[in-house]
């Protein structure tokens, strides 16, 4: 893990997570918590959001922890998170676009509806709610903005055409954000995880030890908040250690 003298001595304490009650969302939001930083989550279904606030109450009950149900392929509602989200915490230090869905199928039989929803919940989510909470960070001049991508973002995954596509438009987002905003003091970030461990995989016939921990996942993204507004990490690749599934 990275110790950096900046981010001891830092006032950033918000952040907001996206897609948080399950996987890598809900592994980012413990870390940051376990950091003292207050949090605004979202996802589809409310309950398991109660349920980490729970967990993280446990851990630190000082934290400011603000949940609210979101289908965040909707512009109206992730748009309306995001409002709400800045005026339940006040400034926030950083934004983590996780939210995503999988939809198997190839390009030439899946349905024609497949490319539409991963679009509108794998980019236009971040799109939009990026639009929402940047201007603050920009007039500011402080902020990290990650967007959760996937090793899908680099190599079309078989089986997985509209998925793939989606990804790759996102890491498409997130290069274009980064060259918008860095002479703004703004971080951006592309995360790209292979394989990682969450309820989605129940079921299939793997070893868990096979697959990456949602925790490690958590861990990287936390690190890289912790540079000082000197450096930025534009990419980070990570995959299982015996390599891709």
């Amino acid at each position: 893990m990275l110790v950096n003298q900046y981010h001891k001595d830092s006032i950033m304490k918000n952040v907001i997570i996206t897609g948080a009650s399950k996987g890598i969302g809900r592994a980012t939001a413990l870390r940051f918590a376990s950091a003292g930083y207050s949090l605004a989550l979202c996802a589809r279904h409310i309950e398991g959001l109660l349920t980490l606030k729970e967990e993280i109450v446990a851990i630190n009950p000082s934290l400011k922890v603000w949940i609210q149900s979101c289908d965040v392929s909707d512009a109206v509602s992730i748009k309306k998170f995001g409002i709400d989200a800045m005026a339940a915490l006040g400034e926030i230090d950083v934004l983590v676009n996780n939210a995503g869905v999988y939809l198997p199928g190839n390009v030439m039989d899946e349905d024609e509806l497949t490319l539409r929803t991963l679009i509108a919940t794998n980019l236009y989510s971040a799109y939009d709610l990026t639009r929402v909470v940047a201007p603050s960070m920009v007039a500011r001049k402080s902020g990290h903005i990650i967007n959760i991508c996937s090793i899908a973002s680099l190599v079309a995954l078989t089986g997985g055409g509209s998925y793939s596509i989606s990804k790759f438009a996102l890491r498409g987002f997130n290069t274009v954000l980064r060259e918008e905003l860095k002479t703004t003091g703004v971080k951006v970030t592309a995360v790209m995880p292979g394989a990682t461990w969450s309820a989605s995989w129940d079921g299939v016939d793997l070893p868990k030890e096979r697959l990456m921990d949602a925790a490690d996942i958590a861990d990287a993204i936390y690190d890289v908040t912790t540079l000082s507004p000197k450096a930025v990490v534009e990419e980070i690749l990570i995959r299982p250690q015996l390599g891709d599934l």
